[in-house]
């Protein structure tokens, strides 16, 4: 396949910018660069029926939350709890706003999103820890917010991807909330980085491998097992009684295989899949809705998929493009 026309565009603005790459700025830099990007990349917000901040408690201190509750006569919906992306380093409650809105009108799900720690100010697993008592909190909290408690769901995009998989992970093997739906939107699941589409996207495509070298270093804090399941799900011992899933990859993504392949896992052991591939699309396009228009028909999908999970009904698949 081709890029996409959108993203090639996007692309060749970017290079054509003179924006340094992330690797040669301080994680300082980079968040100002990042968000001062997001107006210009992030669909405009639609409105929903309810948004309000709120707090859970955190094994630091209190962990920001944004609730969004869409318009509804049912006393008690579904809630997605969202993590958001940014290479553990970058990205906040704002720059998912889009997405959020836009997946609990489609979803008919409340949805919160976490504010959880960013590294190398707070190191693995400070960030993960974070969104593991985020979720805990919310599926505790569930009747209180308005929602179901036997329909919590966890999903994020990349390094929110990375955490999602890996509280699904925990919550099984801690006894912790039962979740019902696993989200995994272009996720990390390998910080070996081994994969041929990391070989194949390794520069030009906007994630690049030393952009992941970068966020790694900051991420790890210096930990140096990177086939811990903890940073590495894809290396996890045991695949089997986890939440059924939606994996979205993206085609010229050098995170593409890994997220494949950690949906072929969780086939193998039995867990009900649906994976679908976006022809032509780059790393993080999901939230690039204003230039890049594939990005609603991704979200519409999702969507979907997670009302879909709410009634029982899963539409899984090997793999699909």
């Amino acid at each position: 396949m081709q890029l996409d026309n959108d993203a090639q565009t996007l692309l060749a603005r970017i290079a054509a910018s003179g924006i340094p790459p992330y690797e040669a700025l301080s994680a300082v830099a980079a968040r100002g660069f990042y968000d001062a990007g997001r107006p210009y990349l992030a669909a405009d917000p639609q409105p929903v029926a309810e948004v309000r901040e709120v707090s859970a408690p955190g094994p630091r201190g209190p962990i920001g939350l944004r609730y969004y509750r869409p318009a509804s006569a049912a006393k008690r919906l579904p809630i997605l709890v969202y993590l958001h992306g940014g290479g553990w380093v970058l990205g906040n409650l704002n720059s998912v706003d889009p997405v959020c809105r836009a997946l609990a009108n489609g979803s008919q799900h409340i949805v919160v999103s976490v504010d959880y720690r960013l590294a190398p100010e707070h190191p693995f697993p400070a960030g993960l820890d974070d969104a593991y008592a985020a979720l805990c909190w919310v599926a505790g909290q569930a009747v209180a917010l308005g929602g179901d408690p036997d329909h919590i769901a966890v999903g994020g995009d990349s390094a929110g991807g990375n955490f999602s998989a890996v509280a699904c992970l925990r919550a099984r093997d801690e006894r912790g909330p039962r979740i019902a739906y696993q989200l995994l939107i272009y996720p990390a699941t390998d910080f070996q980085m081994k994969s041929e589409s990391q070989r194949a996207f390794a520069d030009g495509y906007l994630l690049t491998r030393a952009n992941q070298q970068w966020f790694h270093r900051h991420y790890l804090g210096g930990f140096k097992n990177l086939t811990d399941w903890r940073l590495s799900p894809a290396h996890a011992a045991d695949f089997s009684a986890l939440p059924p899933a939606f994996v979205l990859t993206a085609e010229f993504d050098p995170l593409r295989d890994e997220g494949e392949d950690y949906a072929f896992k969780l086939v193998r052991a039995g867990v009900p899949v649906s994976v679908w591939r976006i022809p032509g699309q780059i790393h993080g396009f999901v939230t690039m809705g204003r230039v890049i228009p594939a990005a609603h028909v991704a979200i519409d999908a999702m969507a979907v998929a997670l009302r879909l999970a709410a009634t029982g009904a899963h539409d899984a698949t090997a793999a699909g493009e």
